[in-house]
């Protein structure tokens, strides 16, 4: 038996291109990294879980479920890794299941989330920074961040702070800065085309609908009915070997 157990928890995603892309990409960069371990799968949403079994006729376990499997084969040393963003709902659910199997194993830890620390965001910036290599005069980089109802949602808005000057911005679909907020701070600058990506672990839903549809709410239309063009990047973080390393040296921090 290989030495240890990796658990990769993430919120999921029904879309299975980006779930391959993103979360299939990051796990893979797990078990290359740690080769002597195995990884194992679980997602927190239990909608996402229901309609990937009811379409595709795949289970993905709970970390409640993974965590028992783990324990039931023999694992004693697990390491648990959020592909979450921000230390918020999610990530706290995720924190309550590793502390609940705490007898269940010699060794268990949970790795931080993607933005924890300054030395995250600056990290984080500087990478955003490098997304669009060139743009053209009066063009951005518009990312969009899911939010959230705790305080974690000052994540967004410390993003945004710091990438203030530099033709990069930070919206949240589901809190602050809102795309309001956004469209009045793209106006300012002057910005008259913006390219749309999610600042999120995958391109799902979120992306899809929220971001990029033809619906009169979808930050494409605002951002179009105020005068401003918008193309959308269907990339989630999970893509990028430099997004997957800051979570690998998140669990590095734990071991």
């Amino acid at each position: 038996m290989t030495k240890s157990a990796i658990l990769i928890v993430s919120f999921g995603t029904t879309y299975p291109d980006t779930r391959k892309k993103s979360i299939g990409s990051v796990e893979q960069a797990f078990q290359r990294t740690f080769p002597d371990s195995k990884v194992f799968r679980a997602f927190t949403s239990n909608v996402v879980i229901k309609r990937i079994q009811k379409n595709e006729q795949i289970k993905i376990d709970t970390p409640t479920e993974a965590l028992e499997k783990i324990r039931q084969v023999g694992f004693e040393q697990v390491y648990v890794q959020s592909l979450h963003l921000i230390p918020g709902i999610e990530y706290d659910l995720v924190k309550e299941v590793v502390a609940k199997f705490q007898p269940a194993f010699q060794k268990i830890v949970l790795g931080a989330p993607l933005l924890k620390t300054f030395e995250d965001y600056r990290r984080l910036v500087a990478f955003i920074k490098g997304m669009v290599p060139a743009k053209a005069e009066h063009s951005g980089l518009l990312l969009m961040g899911h939010g959230t109802a705790d305080s974690a949602f000052t994540a967004y808005a410390c993003l945004d702070h710091m990438l203030m000057g530099t033709g990069n911005y930070v919206g949240a679909v589901e809190s602050y800065p809102d795309i309001d907020f956004e469209i009045q701070r793209l106006t300012n600058d002057g910005i008259q085309h913006v390219v749309m990506q999610p600042l999120m672990m995958v391109a799902g839903n979120h992306a899809h609908h929220d971001m990029a549809s033809d619906s009169p709410t979808s930050w494409s239309s605002q951002l179009q009915a105020h005068g401003i063009t918008a193309d959308a990047k269907f990339i989630g973080l999970g893509e990028y070997p430099e997004i997957q390393q800051m979570y690998i040296d998140h669990l590095k921090q734990v071991m």
